[in-house]
């Protein structure tokens, strides 16, 4: 019960929507859903436990210190809780604006801010980020990855080894269509993200020429701004506002019918618009219409005609991406996509929808926990015996793959896009 003077409408501290912590009823399913209670058996770090937290910080029983802090930190932000709660919790939002108040009113030591500053400052803009691995890619070129990194500190360490080498970054690409989309055709944008646009282009390029294939008009986004998502993951909400009014604009001007993501955490953010930007009156009305838009790859190449596909044997396991199973509900098209191709055997893993690990920037700002759920995820991929991991997010895919390469594993790690533009040629 709320401390005298403290009502729904009336916290003692703006920590998040108030109101909507009175969703949860504390029934504690969504526990084994979490991956960091998975982890670490620790209630503070389940959904249950967060949501008490936020609910004390705003009613002043608590006081911001460094522990809380720490238990917030903790969360990857996957919503599996949303997809395991009965009662319709909207964790997302609320470990949001939890995470904006903690970065309102917290001082973190010197070492984290320095390094969540270094990724503020670079990811969400393909410049900078071309810029910094400029000269990795010569280091890889000679073949020198290993000696750098006999000489680096730790955290850089862990950073560069998330990167395959740049030189071996390429993948097949689709054909490009041949005949020209009927003029009534809808038309489709993919938004190239801003990480992906420089590590994983290959899935963008692909998105776009096997939608082209299958009949769609896709038109292209000018200008590509970071959809806000790892802003809104670390708490920076200003920034995320900005960078969502700017999409709203250029989506809304594309004219497109469906809007897609190879990144499945862009896909939300997008998706989550029309809410986000619900108090802007010069914004509120188009956000919803982008919102209403967006689409995954796969739903949209199934809602084509079928063509006859050449056959591609290989054993294959899928991964859920969080933000695609758990934030759009999309778990069975990926699979009934891949099963058209034929000579594709799908071997389902246990936790095929538990998080990787990576959930943006969490890898990069908290290594020691994803690499616990990386292990994780890496066993149950080895156990099935297959020869590719399919998924559905850029970021997975640097995450597994990394950990596999630790292992010396010959499992190769594909986004969906890529691995249907090696299965048509």
């Amino acid at each position: 019960m709320a401390e005298p003077g403290v009502t729904l409408s009336n916290p003692v501290r703006d920590v998040c929507d108030y109101d909507l912590l009175f969703d949860c009823v504390h029934c504690g399913l969504c526990a084994e859903a979490c991956p960091t209670y998975v982890v670490t058996r620790c209630e503070m770090d389940s959904p249950r436990g967060r949501i008490y937290l936020m609910k004390s910080l705003a009613e002043g029983r608590i006081d911001l210190d460094d522990d809380a802090a720490r238990h917030l930190d903790l969360c990857l932000g996957c919503r599996g809780c949303e997809t395991a709660c009965p009662s319709g919790v909207h964790y997302g939002r609320l470990i949001e604006g939890a995470r904006s108040f903690v970065e309102r009113n917290h001082r973190r030591s010197f070492a984290d801010r320095l390094k969540r500053r270094a990724v503020s400052a670079i990811f969400p803009y393909p410049d900078r980020l071309r810029a910094l691995l400029a000269p990795l890619k010569l280091v890889d070129y000679l073949g020198l990855r290993t000696a750098l990194r006999a000489i680096m500190p730790h955290v850089v360490r862990d950073w560069l080894d998330l990167l395959s080498p740049l030189q071996a970054n390429s993948r097949p690409l689709a054909k490009a269509a041949a005949l020209t989309p009927r003029a009534d055709a809808p038309t489709v944008v993919v938004h190239h993200g801003c990480v992906a646009q420089v590590l994983a282009d290959s899935e963008n390029i692909n998105s776009e020429r096997l939608l082209a294939a299958a009949g769609y008009r896709v038109v292209q986004l000018a200008p590509n701004s970071c959809c806000g998502a790892l802003d809104l993951h670390s708490g920076n909400a200003a920034r995320a506002l900005d960078f969502a009014r700017a999409n709203v604009r250029a989506l809304k001007n594309s004219g497109a019918d469906a809007i897609v993501s190879a990144a499945s955490g862009c896909s939300v953010a997008i998706a989550e618009y029309g809410d986000l930007l619900k108090d802007e009156p010069e914004f509120a009305e188009d956000a919803r219409a982008v919102s209403s838009k967006v689409r995954d790859l796969s739903s949209l190449l199934l809602d084509a005609p079928a063509k006859p596909k050449p056959e591609f044997h290989c054993r294959i396991t899928y991964h859920d991406a969080c933000h695609l199973a758990h934030g759009l509900g999309v778990r069975e098209a990926p699979r009934k996509l891949l099963a058209s191709v034929p000579g594709v055997t799908i071997i389902e893993m246990t936790e095929s929808d538990l998080c990787c690990g990576s959930a943006g920037s969490y890898n990069l700002t908290e290594p020691t926990m994803a690499r616990d759920l990386a292990r994780r995820k890496a066993d149950n991929i080895v156990a099935t015996g297959a020869e590719y991991v399919v998924l559905a997010n850029p970021g997975c895919e640097f995450q597994i793959a990394a950990e596999l390469r630790r292992r010396d594993s010959k499992i190769k790690v594909v986004h969906l896009a890529d691995f249907l533009a090696m299965a048509s040629l």
